[in-house]
């Protein structure tokens, strides 16, 4: 039950046989089949398999819908995604938060009182956003124009003050 599907490659990764390096996004025609007797939560695992761009070797990846990601299953290496480790260290620093709150009363209180001060801010921070956007929005448009018109006019007279003023010497 495999089927040719033209998809991007869903991440960046390296042939294990060449070493080229195949970046997401890249177009592929692929093979789609439905891995048998594996399944998430009754959501159908799928594999796809391609090939190399620099030397056709095969290599495939399956859908892992438990982490809402992709899984190189064989024939390549996943490229380093930093953002990863980024998104792990803010879940290690909730969940080191969340043990502190538990365990000690006090730092709960100052977590908390740190969390009303940031809320504070942002929210003055925002009523100042507002009252520049409103002061913005007072603006007439043909006040703007009459205005500019005024000026230029004003220019073009004392120019023209100017030029009569060394006619005259």
């Amino acid at each position: 039950d495999q089927y040719v599907v033209r998809m991007m490659l869903p991440m960046s990764v390296r042939c294990k046989a060449c070493g080229e390096y195949m970046y997401k996004g890249r177009k592929y025609n692929s093979r789609r089949e439905n891995v048998e007797g594996e399944d998430y939560l009754g959501i159908k695992i799928i594999r796809f398999y391609m090939n190399c761009t620099n030397c056709r070797a095969e290599f495939c990846i399956k859908t892992d819908p438990k982490n809402e990601d992709y899984i190189a299953e064989a024939g390549v290496h996943r490229n380093y995604e930093p953002w990863r480790d980024r998104e792990a260290q803010v879940e290690a620093a909730h969940a080191q938060r969340a043990e502190e709150d538990e365990s000690d009363a006090m730092k709960k209180l100052e977590n908390r009182t740190k969390d009303s001060k940031a809320e504070m801010d942002y929210l003055d921070h925002l009523d100042e956003l507002r009252t520049m956007n409103a002061r913005n929005n007072t603006a007439n448009v043909e006040e703007l124009i009459a205005r500019k018109r005024a000026e230029e006019a004003a220019e073009r007279a004392q120019a023209d003050a100017s030029e009569a003023a060394e006619q005259q010497r």
